[in-house]
């Protein structure tokens, strides 16, 4: 064969090698890609399905946010809201109160001392006849009703005759609750309106009433009743940081799933005070002596506990999170009587044979639907989103895992880099 013959038969095959060199260093590349954008959501708590969602959304908000005091923030709901006065004459809950709070009057079942133990939570789950989950986040389908009764008639009792927010602040029915306040701006905030915030006892008795109910509407868990139960979205750390910046309102816009004041009729107390688990965290003050005065009640729309007894107790007054909200309370006119407790929710079938709540009133409208979410948690769920919800972020984020899987998808992308030179190193060769 000539030279001339020769060197127009490796033409082909020279350029051959060449596209092959090429696939290989972009399958390195985005194999590289793929091993740094796993690290990425792993050290942001970030499934990738998450991830998936927000670039299907794009940079469409899911919803309209309005900052308060360049501190707190608000979805804007869709209607403006009713006029407190007009609530109460419609709910008949008021009588020795202000406008816009409930009475509430009767025998407190109190801990020792009046202090919270936790006895009555313990009792109450020895009574559960029916568990979801006993492990973290530990949740009862059904309790023993009758078995909770003959317990808590051995507690001494405690009078108590106040008055609370009949709803999440700003308290009005069809607002979406104000959101990321810290305990300290909560008591200043019920301060400024004349009011107080609850204590601990104070919240536990409006949702449980005298019966020591576990749920506010009763001893079996209805996940249609009150907004618990939706799938849990991982936070990211400093994503709240500046409060009033753009990053918090798109990181709120991302993990919001609360739904506005009363827009569930099926949430209510016996003594008619809505959304007391469930939606957000709301801040009470410690009826005990020692540890923080800052106790999170109710839980929030996650796959926690959502009932009347439980505490959150380890976060401090200045601890802010996406969550959290309040409702103020005050003294009541006690010469004034107090009116009856309020008779269940009724339930009505709707379309479909789908049993719903009757809504707090006909004209509201039905309530703005919270778009792209998970209606209800389920086991399938990720394990790490438990975890994550389980420990402290800061613990977390000083895990030496961290620096462990950088090192390890640095490496990975060396080494296939290295393989693909190697490989072009064969074919030269070979070829030669």
């Amino acid at each position: 064969m000539s030279p001339v013959e020769e060197s127009t038969s490796r033409a082909p095959s020279a350029r051959r090698g060449r596209v092959v060199l090429v696939a290989k260093a972009l399958a390195g590349a985005a194999l590289l890609g793929a091993v740094g954008l796993g690290y990425w959501l792993s050290a942001r708590d970030r499934p990738l399905g998450e991830l998936a969602s927000e670039l299907r959304r794009g940079d469409t908000a899911r919803f309209e946010w309005q900052s308060i005091d360049r501190k707190h923030w608000q979805a804007i709901a869709d209607t403006p809201g009713e006029s407190p006065e007009i609530t109460d004459a419609r709910e008949g809950t008021s009588l020795g109160c202000a406008p816009g709070m409930v009475r509430v009057k009767g025998a407190f079942r109190r801990e020792l001392h009046g202090a919270a133990t936790g006895e009555v939570e313990r009792l109450q789950d020895a009574a559960c006849t029916d568990w979801i989950s006993r492990e973290f986040p530990a949740r009862c389908r059904v309790f023993d009703r009758e078995k909770i009764a003959t317990e808590i008639a051995k507690l001494p009792t405690q009078p108590m005759d106040y008055c609370i927010d009949r709803f999440e602040y700003p308290n009005v029915l069809g607002q979406n609750p104000m959101i990321v306040a810290t305990f300290r701006e909560a008591e200043a905030t019920c301060k400024k309106g004349g009011k107080r915030l609850c204590t601990e006892n104070e919240w536990t008795f409006a949702c449980e009433g005298e019966e020591a109910r576990p749920y506010p509407y009763g001893w079996t868990r209805d996940t249609t009743a009150c907004v618990i139960d939706r799938a849990w979205r991982p936070f990211t750390e400093g994503g709240l940081q500046p409060r009033d910046g753009k990053n918090a309102r798109e990181e709120l816009d991302r993990l919001w799933q609360g739904e506005p004041s009363g827009s569930r009729g099926g949430c209510r107390s016996p003594f008619g005070v809505y959304d007391l688990t469930g939606n957000v965290d709301e801040w009470t003050r410690s009826v005990n002596t020692k540890g923080y005065r800052s106790i999170l009640k109710g839980g929030y729309w996650g796959p926690v506990r959502a009932r009347c007894r439980p505490a959150t107790r380890a976060h401090n007054e200045d601890f802010v999170a996406y969550q959290q909200s309040f409702r103020c309370c005050a003294e009541s006119n006690a010469s004034v009587a107090a009116p009856e407790p309020v008779p269940p929710v009724a339930s009505v079938v709707g379309d479909g044979g789908a049993l719903t709540t009757l809504a707090p009133h006909a004209d509201a409208g039905p309530p703005r639907a919270t778009v792209d979410l998970e209606a209800e948690w389920t086991p399938s769920s990720s394990d790490d989103e438990l975890e994550a919800l389980a420990k402290t972020r800061a613990a977390r984020c000083s895990s030496v895992d961290a620096p462990a899987a950088g090192v390890s998808a640095t490496g990975l992308g060396l080494a296939t880099l290295a393989l693909v030179a190697g490989l072009e190193r064969r074919r030269r060769r070979a070829s030669s």
